[in-house]
C-alpha cells in the first residue's frame, strides 16, 4: 500500500499507463508523481486525466509557462503556433524552434568575424557560452559539453474548460533554477576523486542536504 508512485514514463507510454491505471482505480489509491507526464504533444492527454498528479515536462517547456503576458518570446511562439496548427506546441516545437535560431545567431556571429560561410570549428565556437531567450525561457549553452540548459519547471494537473486537455495548475507551477540541480563545468568525472556513476551523482551526494 504505497503512499506515492513515482513514474518516468512519457510519451505514449504514459498515455497507455494512465489509462490502464483509471481502469485499476490506481489514482485513487495513492499519489502520483511523474518526471514526463506532459512529455508529450499537450493534446495527447484526455480529459480523463486525473487532477492533481504531479506533472514533469520534457526538456523543461510547456506552452502554459512562462505564463501569458511575462515572457514576449513564449507569447508570440505559442499564438503564431496555435494559429498556423490549430494545436498547441510541444516540447519539440520549441527545441526545434530554439534550435535554428541559435545556429543562426552563430553564423551571422561568424560571418561577421570572418566572412563568408563560416567552417563547422568557427560556428561551434561561437556556440559555445551562448545564451538566448526562447520560448521556454533563458537557454545557455555550456562551453564544456556543449548542452543546453535552461530552469526546470513542474506543476500539478488540472483540467479547465477553456481546454481539450489537461494543463498546470497555475498556482502550483515550481520553478527550479538549473544551477541548483545541475554539477558545475569543473566537478570532477567519474574516476576522479570519485567512483560515482556521473558528475552530478557526486555533486549531489557531496553538496545537498542529506535528510535526518
Amino acid at each position: 500500500n504505497p503512499d506515492i508512485l513515482i513514474c518516468g514514463l512519457w510519451g505514449g507510454d504514459y498515455v497507455a499507463f494512465y489509462k490502464q491505471a483509471l481502469r485499476y482505480g490506481l489514482f485513487d489509491k495513492m499519489k502520483v508523481a511523474t518526471t514526463l507526464a506532459f512529455g508529450g504533444p499537450p493534446h495527447t492527454i484526455g480529459k480523463d486525466h486525473p487532477e492533481g498528479v504531479l506533472a514533469g515536462v520534457h526538456a523543461n517547456y510547456f506552452f502554459q509557462h512562462p505564463a501569458k503576458g511575462l515572457w514576449p518570446a513564449n507569447d508570440g511562439f505559442v499564438q503564431r503556433y496555435q494559429k498556423r496548427w490549430n494545436e498547441y506546441p510541444s516540447f519539440e516545437s520549441d527545441g526545434a524552434y530554439a534550435a535554428l535560431y541559435l545556429l543562426k545567431a552563430a553564423v551571422e556571429k561568424a560571418n561577421h568575424l570572418v566572412g563568408g560561410w563560416p567552417e563547422d570549428d568557427v560556428i561551434i565556437s561561437m556556440l559555445e557560452g551562448m545564451g538566448m531567450d526562447t520560448p521556454a525561457g533563458y537557454l545557455y549553452i555550456r562551453p564544456d559539453n556543449h548542452q543546453g540548459y535552461k530552469d526546470t519547471v513542474i506543476g500539478m494537473t488540472k483540467n479547465d474548460p477553456k481546454y481539450d486537455f489537461p494543463i498546470w495548475d497555475p498556482t502550483s507551477i515550481i520553478t527550479i533554477p538549473i544551477r541548483d540541480i545541475t554539477a558545475p563545468a569543473n566537478w570532477p568525472k567519474p574516476g576522479h576523486g570519485h567512483n560515482e556513476s556521473t558528475a552530478a551523482a557526486d555533486w549531489i551526494k557531496k553538496t545537498w542536504p542529506q535528510p535526518a
